[in-house]
């Protein structure tokens, strides 16, 4: 029961971070413009990795989206690739949970089929959330980068600066996506152990004593090697072989023996 509920919940939880994922790439706030030195503006710049938006106090917002690639800096199309890519991976393992879920019956699907669907969805959404982490702590790299370099310039005294750009909502919802897939895949690696069958394969030969009870009878005995040749005897009418002595010699019958 426990593994079940460890599997459906890590589901669920991977879920909302594939989904997370989604609305964070699709958001266009990923940067916003700094109003800490001019709180009162007539004009809102926000950018996001497809395209940048105006919004005047008017609350007229038009937005343009970016229609060059090879223009865009690369660490830029580095985010859009890791996004990209955790949202794949992210949308396969969901796909995979989904025929892995314990409490779903598809035909004759063993235990042991359904731990290793489990594991491989596990480790997709571990994968996909490092790769929403990932990117987000790229761009925000960058917007960190660039807000410190318009500072210096700022309090150089150039006039010429362009504007400054802090987080946006959108690196919130990346960040928060990511961690709820990575402990989403955690927990389905988790409930694969559950799934595993018992190693009770080993098959053991039981050998049954006989049934009729051999009393043995204890004394000294002499154990022979094996190897001594059976004793030979000789048929024949009032004739009997000599037999050793212990001393070493030759005894021979009497004549009382054949009376």
């Amino acid at each position: 029961m426990s593994t079940t509920i460890c599997q459906v919940m890590g589901f669920i939880v991977s879920s909302l971070g594939v989904a997370g994922c989604i609305v964070s790439t699709a958001m266009d706030m990923w940067s916003t413009q700094d109003l800490y030195d001019n709180p009162v503006t007539a004009v809102f710049q926000y950018q996001g990795l497809w395209r940048s938006c105006v919004r005047q106090s008017s609350g007229f917002t038009e937005c343009r989206p970016y229609f060059t690639i090879l223009g865009l800096p690369a660490m830029f199309q580095a985010v859009r690739a890791l996004m990209i890519v955790g949202i794949v991976l992210g949308i396969l393992g969901l796909l995979v949970c989904i025929f892995a879920l314990k409490c779903i019956h598809i035909g004759n699907m063993e235990n042991s089929a359904k731990a290793n669907m489990t594991l491989t969805s596990g480790i997709m959404f571990i994968v996909a959330g490092l790769c929403a982490i990932t990117g987000v702590s790229v761009f925000a790299n960058m917007l960190v980068t660039n807000f410190w370099m318009s500072t210096a310039n700022m309090y150089q005294g150039m006039q010429n600066v362009q504007n400054r750009y802090t987080f946006g909502s959108a690196l919130f919802v990346g960040w928060v996506a990511g961690g709820l897939a990575l402990v989403g895949g955690i927990m389905m690696c988790l409930a694969c152990r559950g799934l595993i069958p018992e190693e009770s394969r080993y098959k053991a030969v039981s050998y049954n004593a006989s049934g009729r009870n051999i009393s043995y009878r204890t004394g000294p005995y002499k154990v022979g090697s094996g190897y001594e040749p059976e004793a030979k005897t000789k048929k024949g009418a009032g004739y009997e072989e000599a037999a050793r002595s212990e001393d070493g010699r030759r005894s021979y019958p009497s004549k009382y023996d054949y009376v």
